[in-house]
């Protein structure tokens, strides 16, 4: 009967040894998240655009661009933050080595020597590596909870922050233009549509948007829509920056993968406020907010049968826009992103 309960207390304790390592281990989950924007803004495509009235909150983050995020543009400022999230605690790296070893050292000392003294022996050698145990967890949670708490908060104040320049995962989809993204709702609408005064936020307008230049925001708001809807490739081209057409063409391409097309017909601005527009050296950029209206549908390629939408009723749609010129050349759309 004694070999029988030495063989067991032999495997009790392994097991008990084992539960040890397993609770010292910590796993980090991480989360993410999707978004509703494209393109680039320049040095503000990882800001959120001032607010209008024509979209008063937010708009969604821009996930996807070839802009380089802050955090990655930046090594030096992240560095220090990152040092000081993996610096180890107190029961980190020697220290839990340190107890580790005793453990061990303790368990073979008592199984190779003078054994567990029986059952009772037995079950307060357990009892003892339980109780260190959860002052070892303990005093692990503390100190961890102290040196997250001393870590300075840092990141991108809009977007993913501390993930590089990747494109996002399958959660994030590119804004369909003129695919009923925006509301439903019919078309009582008032006839005030076209731009209002610029909206009074602390960057504004720096350049000094004329006229000529927010008739031709409207314009690429139409030709655009109307390209996209006859999948006009050469049309787009022209009318965007390469990155936003590679966007573009790459929803137009998912369309017809699903054996599907987008129908969009009857563009009509309703409401624009210009968010912001800036210079970068000789290139200028122009953020816009858009309401606007469209017939819009989502038909089957071979059938014409309407999948999605309406192709008589129009939808209403807000979006911000941002256009970028350089020296000697025509607005081209850069950015899309959707608004609430």
């Amino acid at each position: 009967m004694l070999p029988v309960l030495n063989r067991l207390s032999r495997i009790a304790a392994i097991l008990a040894l084992g539960m040890a390592v397993s609770f010292s281990v910590v796993h980090d989950a991480d989360a993410r998240r999707g978004g509703g924007g494209f393109g680039s803004r320049g040095a503000r495509t990882f800001q959120a655009p001032a607010p209008t009235r024509t979209a008063p909150a937010p708009a969604a983050p821009i996930e996807r661009s070839m802009s380089p995020r802050p955090d990655a543009a930046q090594p030096s400022a992240a560095q220090p933050q990152l040092g000081q999230q993996q610096r180890p605690g107190l029961f980190g790296g020697m220290g839990r080595s340190l107890i580790g070893g005793l453990l061990v050292g303790g368990l073979i000392g008592t199984l190779l020597g003078h054994g567990f003294g029986g059952a009772a022996g037995f079950l307060g050698m357990l009892l003892q590596i339980g109780l260190l145990i959860g002052v070892v967890m303990l005093a692990m949670r503390f100190f961890r909870s102290r040196q997250t708490t001393m870590a300075p908060a840092g990141g991108p104040a809009f977007g993913r922050s501390a993930e590089g320049n990747a494109p996002s995962n399958a959660s994030f989809r590119i804004p369909t233009i003129g695919s009923g993204s925006g509301a439903a709702g019919n078309a009582n609408y008032s006839n005030g549509g076209g731009y209002q005064a610029a909206a009074a936020s602390p960057g504004g307008d720096e350049i000094g948007l004329k006229q000529d230049d927010l008739d031709r925001f409207e314009q690429l708001l139409t030709e655009v829509q109307t390209a996209y809807g006859k999948e006009d490739y050469a049309t787009l081209r022209k009318l965007t920056t390469p990155e936003a057409m590679s966007y573009l063409a790459e929803e137009l391409g998912q369309n017809a993968t699903d054996g599907l097309r987008n129908s969009v017909s009857s563009v009509k601005l309703l409401q624009a406020d210009i968010a912001e527009a800036w210079a970068e050296g000789d290139t200028e950029y122009a953020t816009t907010a858009m309401r606007y209206s469209s017939i819009d549908s989502m038909v089957d390629r071979e059938t014409g049968r309407i999948v999605n939408g309406d192709e008589k009723e129009p939808s209403q749609t807000t979006e911000v826009w941002t256009f970028v010129r350089k020296p000697n050349a025509d607005w081209k759309l850069s950015a899309i992103q959707d608004a609430a």
